[in-house]
C-alpha cells in the first residue's frame, strides 16, 4: 500500500476482538449500536454474548424477514415480537422458519396485531422447546371456535415443549373459556406469571347459563372464577404474579383468590377494577403479606383505609400504584413512606394529595435510609413549592424519576430545588407547569434594578446550590406577569459565572418534558438543555422558542431518539436544517402545527434521519402529500406517519 508520495505506508494492525469487546463494554446500548456500524470487526464484537442479554427483535411479517430469521439462528438465544401475521402463505412460511431455525433458542414470543390460524400456531409451538414467555394477547382468532388444543395428540406435543414456560399473557381475549383455558394451562404446569387483563371473566354469575358460577361444569363460553381458582391451587408452588386488571372482579372474588391456601403472590395488578372496596384490600393484605408489587390504580371506590392497610400489612412492598384513586387523601401516606422498602410510588391524579404527610413519613424514615427511586405526582394540583422543596431534600440521594406534570402550583422555586438536590435524576417531567420560566431553568432570581439595589443593601437571602443562607424559599418580590421579564445578555453572563442551581446540574438526564411551559424562551433552552445522554425531549407548545433552541438542542443532545416540537410556531425549515445533521439516532419526531415547516424539512429528514420510525406533520399547511409519499418510500424503518390536514386542507370539511 502506497501513499500519495509513492512511499510505503505502515498498515495499522487490527485490534484483537477481545480488546474491542472490552472497549464496547463501557458504552451504553445505543452507543454500542452506533459503534457496531464502523466496520465488520466492531460489528462482530458488538454481538458478544455479554451484550446479548434480553435482546428482542421486533418486526412485521414479510417475505424479507425470512432471511433475518435464518440469520438469528446463529445466536445462542433470542426473543421475537412478530406483528401483522395472518393466514396467508408468507406468514405460514415465516412461522415455519422460526420453528426450524430458532426452535431450541427462542426464549420469548409475542404476536401482536395478528390473525394467525390454529394450525399455524400448533405447527410452531411443539418446536419451541426453550420458550419461557408466550404472549397471545388479543389473538381472538385462536379462541373464537373453542376448538384450540381440543385434540389430545396436540396437547401432548405442546405440553412436551412448553413444560418450562414461566410467563403466559392472555390479556384482552374476548372468547377465552374454561375449556380453552384449561387445555392451554394444562400444557404449562410451572407458570410464574399469568396475565388475564381485560378478559371476560364470570366472577359470580354466568349469564350464559343463568346461574351462579360454580354451579355447573366447565363453561365453553366464559372463563369462571371457579376455574381460575383451580389453576391457582394447582400451580401455587410456582405462581408469583397475577394480572387481573380491567376485569369485573368483585370484592368477594378478590377475597377468594387471596385466600387460596399456600398461594404466595409477589406481584398483583388490579388496575381499573372499579368494584373493589377497602374491605377487600384489607383481606388481600392480611393473606398475601409477601406482595412486592401492587397496582390498584383506577379503583375509584378505594379510600385511605386501603393505604393504611397496605402501610401496616405489606412491609416488603417495593412498588405501589394508587393512580386515579380519587378518594385517597393524605391519611396513611406518612406510615407508608416511613417504611424503607418502597422504591416506586405512583400518586398521579390523586387530587387530594398535598405532600404534607409524605414529607412527615420520609422524615420519620431518616434513620433507615429511604429507597424511593420513582415518584409520580402528575396532576396533584395541591402540590406546592413547599412540598417539592422538602421532598427533594429528603430524596436527594435516591430519586431517579420525578413526574410533576400539571402540578399547576409549582413555580421556578421548585425547579431550583430539583436542580439543587436531585442531581441523580434520569427522568424529569414538568409539562404544563405554566408558572415555570427561564429564571427557574437558569437557577436565577428575577429582579429589577431597584430590587437589586435593595438586596445589595440588606444582604438578604439569595439562591445558591446549597440553599446555604436561605433558610427557606424567598419568593420573587415582583409577582409573575403574563409575560415575564425577558432574560438579557447581561443576565446570561451572570448565569455563566454563578454557582446557582440551574438544570445544567442534572447531567444524567435521559428524559425531559417541558411541554406547555409557555413562559420558556430561547434564553433558557439554549443555555440549559445540554445533556449528552438525553434520549427523549418534549418542547411542544412553547410559543416563544425559535430555531435557535432547536439548533442548540441538536448540537448538545446528540443521543436524542424522540423529539417533540408540536405547536411551536417559531420552528422552521432553517432550524431543521441546522439540527438534523446531528440527530442521526432520531426515531420519533413530532412537528404537528408547525406552520413554517415545508417540504424542504422532509427532504432533509430523508437524507439525515435514516432511522426515523414515527413522524407527525399533521396540520403543517406547507407540506405536500407527494413529498410524504417520497419520505415513506425512502426511509426503511418508517412505520407511523401522521399527516392529517397537510397542504392547507380545509379543516371545516372534517366537521
Amino acid at each position: 500500500m502506497e501513499d500519495s508520495d509513492g512511499e510505503d505506508s505502515i498498515e495499522t494492525p487490527e485490534l484483537p476482538l477481545e480488546i474491542i469487546v472490552y472497549i464496547l463494554s463501557f458504552l451504553h446500548a445505543s452507543d454500542r449500536k452506533e459503534a457496531s456500524q464502523i466496520c465488520r470487526s466492531w460489528y462482530n464484537a458488538s454481538q458478544d454474548l455479554r451484550f446479548q442479554k434480553n435482546v428482542t427483535f421486533c418486526f412485521p411479517a414479510s417475505a424479507s424477514c425470512l432471511e433475518l430469521v435464518r440469520g438469528l439462528g446463529r445466536k445462542s438465544r433470542c426473543s421475537l415480537i412478530i406483528s401483522q401475521l395472518d393466514g396467508f402463505s408468507i406468514s405460514r412460511s415465516l412461522l415455519l422458519e422460526v420453528g426450524v431455525c430458532l426452535g431450541s433458542k427462542l426464549e420469548s414470543l409475542a404476536l401482536p396485531g395478528s390473525s394467525i390460524t390454529e394450525a399455524s400456531l400448533l405447527a410452531l409451538l411443539p418446536r419451541l422447546t426453550s420458550l419461557r414467555r408466550l404472549d397471545l394477547r388479543g389473538l381472538d382468532c385462536l379462541f373464537m371456535s373453542g376448538a384450540f388444543l381440543s385434540r389430545e395428540e396436540h396437547r401432548q406435543q405442546v405440553r412436551s415443549a412448553l413444560c418450562g414456560l414461566e410467563e403466559l399473557d392472555l390479556s384482552d381475549l374476548r372468547y377465552l373459556s374454561d375449556l380453552t383455558f384449561n387445555r392451554l394451562t394444562g400444557c404449562t404446569p410451572h407458570l410464574r406469571r399469568l396475565s388475564l387483563a381485560g378478559c371476560h371473566i364470570a366472577f359470580e354469575f354466568d349469564p350464559y347459563r343463568g346461574c351462579p358460577v360454580g354451579a355447573v361444569e366447565d363453561s365453553s363460553a366464559m372463563l369462571s372464577l371457579r376455574n381460575l381458582r383451580r389453576l391457582l391451587t394447582e400451580q401455587k408452588s410456582t405462581l408469583v404474579a397475577l394480572d387481573l386488571s380491567r376485569t369485573s372482579i368483585t370484592p368477594e372474588s378478590l377475597r377468594t383468590i387471596a385466600q387460596v391456601q399456600d398461594l404466595v403472590l409477589e406481584e398483583l395488578f388490579l388496575h381499573g377494577c372499579k368494584e373493589l372496596t377497602d374491605y377487600s384490600v384489607e383481606v388481600l393484605v392480611k393473606h398475601q403479606t409477601s406482595l412486592l408489587k401492587l397496582d390498584i390504580s383506577g379503583c375509584t371506590e378505594l379510600t385511605s383505609r386501603s393505604v393504611e392497610a397496605i402501610a401496616g400489612g405489606l412491609k416488603p412492598l417495593t412498588h405501589l400504584s394508587l393512580s386515579r384513586d380519587w378518594r385517597i387523601t393524605e391519611k396513611g401516606l406518612a406510615d407508608l413512606l416511613s417504611e424503607s422498602s418502597l422504591k416506586s410510588l405512583d400518586l398521579s391524579e390523586c387530587l387530594h394529595i398535598s405532600g404534607t404527610e409524605m414529607v412527615k413519613g420520609l422524615k420519620g424514615s431518616s434513620a433507615v435510609r429511604t429507597q424511593l427511586k420513582t415518584l409520580n405526582l402528575k396532576s396533584c394540583t395541591y402540590i406546592s413549592d413547599l412540598a417539592v422543596f422538602s421532598l427533594t431534600q429528603l430524596l436527594g440521594n435516591t430519586l431517579r424519576e420525578l413526574d410533576l406534570t400539571s402540578c399547576v402550583n409549582v413555580t421556578d422555586l421548585s425547579v431550583r430545588a430539583v436542580a439543587t438536590y436531585l442531581q441523580q435524576l434520569v427522568v424529569l417531567r414538568l409539562g404544563w407547569c405554566k408558572e415555570v420560566t427561564d429564571w427557574g431553568l437558569l437557577g436565577m432570581v428575577q429582579t429589577t434594578k431597584c430590587e437589586l439595589e435593595d438586596e445589595m443593601g440588606d444582604k438578604g437571602p439569595k439562591f445558591t446550590r446549597t440553599f446555604g443562607n436561605m433558610g427557606f424559599f424567598k419568593p420573587p418580590r415582583m409577582p409573575f406577569e403574563e409575560r415575564p421579564k425577558l432574560v438579557t445578555q447581561n443576565d446570561l453572563e451572570q448565569f455563566k459565572q454563578q454557582a446557582g442551581a440551574s438544570l445544567l446540574a442534572l447531567s444524567r438526564l435521559q428524559e425531559l418534558d417541558l411541554s406547555a411551559c409557555a413562559k420558556l424562551t430561547d434564553s433558557s433552552i439554549t443555555q440549559v438543555v445540554r445533556y449528552p445522554d438525553l434520549h427523549r425531549l418534549s418542547l411542544s407548545m412553547l410559543p416563544e422558542i425559535t430555531d435557535a433552541s432547536l439548533a442548540a438542542v441538536a448540537w448538545h443532545c446528540r443521543s436524542l431518539t424522540s423529539l417533540a416540537l408540536s405547536h411551536c410556531p417559531g420552528i422552521s425549515d432553517r432550524g431543521v436544517a441546522q439540527a438534523v445533521p446531528y440527530l442521526h439516532r432520531l426515531q420519533h419526531l413530532y412537528l404537528s402545527c408547525c406552520h413554517n415547516i415545508t417540504d424542504r424539512s422532509l427532504f432533509l429528514l430523508v437524507h439525515h434521519c435514516k432511522r426515523l420510525r414515527t413522524l407527525d406533520i399533521s396540520r403543517c399547511k406547507n407540506v405536500s402529500t407527494t413529498t410524504v409519499d417520497l419520505l415513506q418510500s425512502q426511509l426503511p424503518f418508517l412505520e407511523n406517519v401522521h399527516y392529517k390536514f397537510i397542504g392547507g386542507a380545509d379543516l371545516t370539511l372534517a366537521l
